[in-house]
């Protein structure tokens, strides 16, 4: 079982009326993450807390960060390309430390069971209210994928996470997954839970025909007797990754030229600081900070990565700031700007990890949550199986979790292989503990849950691994499209991330047996984003494949046999 706060409160307590050092893990793990949340004098008269990538997890959970985040060419070896031992030493975080579980898979089942759960809108509500009572004027900005990733989300189309929203005191947000929900859907909340509360600011979305904007680009707010510009970003490739039929009237894009315009007239109005609230994903901010000047920073997300310190960015008007404030309510971002003489003079960054067990829960949350679950609670918390082994998804190329679903695929549906989407999302499991109808339900929660089962060609399936391959590891981080890897199950591969598309994937097999390329497969799937699909729900087929075992055996992830990268500081061990 985890430490609970009283217990680390009570050992810190004992410790220091004997004045003996700590001992023990807990113990240590009470003296190290007994200062988290003790922040310095603001370091500006302006402040900006965010998060982002919270995927409508409303309650406390388990999340263990990447072993595999590879970075090629320019970003090798940069954050947010750093995993494992190679991030500690980079930002200087001690082994074993409370941050050092918080950034990293390291030990990642020791390390839960010792600090316990991450995150949970109670005990973020707390912390923003605490940040708050000494940032005054704080705005709280949310980086979208808020209303999507969880049962309760999809049940209720996202309205659980809008009301909780509400009552975070979140001030402006972009979006992402919001937009699977559909473009009139997102409209009604806007106009209707949103309005004269919350700003949905997104200047790369315009319209199909005349090229009008969507929704507002900009707001400019004064902070302390600061004039500020905070700007929108949602997800450049949203038609693209997600079923284009949700927005069928938007476009959306990167839209450099259009966001230096924005900002060039915000200046205009004599705003001091500007600040991009983004769902790029960090390297294409890092690209888009060097194209375009007069940011003072990018406050992002997308890509789910936790990167303790900002990285400063050089161009033509100065320097730029991008930041990513990972994923699952795990982190609350804190930037103090220190704005003077009309520009940014200095700043202050720390991403503060949400740890549940040492911080109480903010009490309105907390009753507000209980009573948005309640009519869903017999329903979330069926066992379907225990599991023996870590269940886990994050990842370029696959997770124990992702594992778990090919096989369900693989067996219900009588495939010889499955894909299953490279999604980021999707919370953790620790061994020993029952897997839950809202366990897998965090995994599989979307708009288009369809499993399908189709006849494929050896070449159709190894131009489809090596298009999605490309949109990871392009050199240029304005063609990576976003997600990882598509998950393949049966099936085993080589892959060169450095190589060029049509080179980067070899060695197929199946049984043994080579790929042939005029040969048809029967490969099982979900997620399609083509419009008019059907088929069974992929929850339906993964639970309905749990219950059958009772007991799920340690899982071994299928990950492809990687060339090219050895040493590359994104690949743990």
């Amino acid at each position: 079982m985890s430490i609970t706060r009283r217990e680390f409160l009570q050992m810190l307590a004992l410790a220091a009326a004997y004045g003996a050092p700590l001992g023990g893990n807990r113990a240590r793990a009470a003296a190290a993450a007994s200062n988290l949340y003790d922040l310095p004098k603001a370091g500006g008269n302006v402040t900006f807390l965010h998060f982002t990538d919270c995927h409508a997890q409303l309650l406390p959970v388990y999340f263990r960060e990447p072993d595999v985040n590879i970075g090629l060419h320019a970003a090798r070896g940069r954050p947010p390309h750093l995993v494992g031992e190679a991030l500690l030493k980079h930002f200087r975080i001690a082994p074993g430390s409370a941050l050092a579980h918080a950034y990293t898979h390291i030990d990642f089942e020791h390390a839960a069971r010792t600090y316990g759960k991450v995150g949970g809108f109670a005990h973020l509500a707390a912390l923003v209210k605490r940040v708050r009572a000494q940032r005054r004027g704080a705005l709280l900005l949310d980086g979208g994928d808020t209303w999507q990733g969880s049962a309760t989300s999809l049940w209720t189309r996202g309205q659980d996470m809008i009301d909780a929203s509400k009552l975070l005191g979140v001030d402006i947000m972009t979006g992402h997954w919001e937009f699977t929900y559909g473009a009139a859907r997102v409209q009604e909340v806007i106009a209707k839970d949103f309005a004269g509360r919350i700003e949905f600011l997104a200047q790369n979305v315009k319209t199909l025909d005349f090229g009008d904007p969507v929704f507002k680009s900009h707001v400019i707010r004064e902070m302390n007797g600061v004039p500020v510009a905070i700007i929108g970003q949602a997800f450049p490739y949203t038609p693209i990754a997600n079923p284009r039929h949700f927005v069928p009237e938007w476009t959306f894009g990167v839209q450099e030229e259009a966001l230096q315009k924005v900002v060039e007239e915000t200046r205009k109005k004599g705003v001091q600081a500007v600040v991009l609230l983004s769902h790029n994903g960090m390297d294409v901010d890092l690209k888009l900070a060097s194209r375009v000047s007069g940011i003072d920073a990018i406050l992002g997300g997308h890509t789910h990565d936790a990167v303790p310190e900002p990285v400063a960015v050089r161009n033509r008007g100065g320097t730029t700031l991008v930041t990513n404030a990972g994923s699952n309510g795990k982190f609350l971002a804190v930037l103090d700007l220190d704005v003077r003489g009309g520009g940014v003079k200095g700043h202050r960054y720390r991403l503060l990890p949400v740890f549940s067990n040492l911080i109480e829960p903010d009490a309105e949350m907390a009753d507000t949550i209980r009573r948005m679950r309640a009519p869903y609670e017999r329903k979330l918390s069926e066992k379907l199986a225990v599991t023996e082994g870590l269940l886990y998804r994050r990842g370029n190329f696959t997770g124990t979790i992702d594992q778990m679903i090919l096989d369900a695929l693989m067996e219900v549906k009588g495939a010889e292989m499955a894909f299953s989407p490279g999604f980021r999302w999707g919370t953790t499991i620790l061994p020993g503990e029952p897997i839950t109808v809202e366990h897998v339900m965090d995994q599989t929660a979307v708009t288009y849950p369809h499993t399908t089962v189709t006849a494929m060609t050896g070449e159709a399936i190894k131009n489809i691994l090596e298009d999605v391959c490309d949109n990871l590891f392009n050199p240029d981080p304005y063609y990576q499209q976003g997600g990882d890897m598509v998950r393949v199950g049966g099936m085993r591969y080589r892959v060169d991330p450095t190589r060029k598309i049509g080179g980067r994937i070899s060695g197929m097999t199946l049984n043994g047996k080579p790929i042939e390329p005029g040969r048809t497969y029967k490969v099982a799937s979900w997620a399609p984003v083509a419009e008019g699909a059907s088929g069974e729900p992929v929850w339906e087929v993964v639970a309905r494949y749990l219950r059958s075992k009772k007991v799920l055996r340690p899982v071994t992830p299928n990950r492809p046999a990687l060339t090219g990268v050895t040493g590359n500081p994104g690949l743990s061990g």
